[in-house]
């Protein structure tokens, strides 16, 4: 698969995701387009994963912290054959697989149950103390603001769980506004090596850029891997972009139009077919 290939299945990602959102009314909306390179990325060229044996063994494991970015989680895990698209138009509504947090043994590909943040790295540490295969944690930059995930950066770093990698959405927004206002995480990078890190920083749309880091992280055999995405929240649609009101905000129908026209022109640059 080609880079050009990736940015579009990115971009169809982007799309479900709007789709989902205003049909359900409810569910946040910018860090689902921010991370869709991302999730991309990972179920489409790093993981080693099979969507006819979800339960597979030997499976390298995602596992979500940030659950409420899960939107993302359901288009990407359906676009790649897990279960069938329709099944998204029934996010959040009673009785769907597709529920507002991420709850494992309800969907195909979801490896565990989120909800309070800070929570996952712990999932996770606890994941790459007993597994083999490769474990990602995806964590938004605000859960760097709760104890709990330091615990597990402290624990990680002292058992060099080298086939742990954390990905952190670096996109500097809350549901309170930006997170250097809310409560600070700088220096981000020094905490973790200052744990005994390998920290990587990257530009979290590039999809060339992602899939080197997580080959790299891979590469590393003597401690665990952060790799620091920055992202733009909202990313591809105009009106959310930098927008701290969209973290936790679902489009109308007829903002979700004007999304999905700006989608699918790039803002009037590209046109997908």
């Amino acid at each position: 698969m080609n880079l050009d290939t990736f940015a579009k299945l990115a971009n169809a990602i982007r799309q479900d995701v709007m789709v989902m959102l205003s049909i359900s009314g409810s569910g946040h909306s910018a860090g689902p387009l921010g991370m869709a390179d991302v999730f991309t990325a990972l179920y489409f060229s790093v993981l080693r994963h099979d969507p006819q044996r979800p339960d597979w063994r030997d499976r390298d494991r995602v596992v979500l912290s940030n659950g409420h970015i899960c939107p993302v989680l359901y288009a990407t895990l359906a676009n790649a054959g897990y279960f069938k698209r329709e099944e998204l138009q029934t996010l959040r509504q009673l009785g769907s697989r597709l529920q507002g947090h991420p709850h494992y043994g309800y969907l195909p590909g979801v490896e565990n149950n989120s909800g309070p943040l800070g929570s996952g790295l712990s999932q996770a540490v606890g994941m790459a103390i007993f597994l083999k295969p490769q474990i990602y944690c995806l964590l938004s930059d605000a859960e760097q603001q709760c104890g709990q995930t330091w615990e597990a950066v402290m624990l990680a770093g002292k058992l060099k769980l080298a086939n742990l990698t954390a990905i952190i959405d670096r996109n500097n927004i809350q549901i309170s506004g930006s997170t250097e206002e809310v409560m600070p995480i700088e220096p981000l990078k020094d905490k973790y090596r200052s744990f005994n890190w390998e920290v990587l920083e990257i530009d979290g749309h590039n999809i060339e850029e992602i899939i080197d880091a997580c080959n790299h992280a891979k590469a590393i055999t003597h401690k665990p891997v952060a790799i620091i995405a920055h992202t733009i929240p909202g990313k591809g649609v105009k009106f959310m972009e930098y927008d701290f009101f969209w973290h936790g905000k679902s489009p109308t129908l007829q903002q979700a139009k004007i999304a999905l026209h700006q989608l699918r022109t790039l803002g009037g640059k590209i046109e997908f077919e």
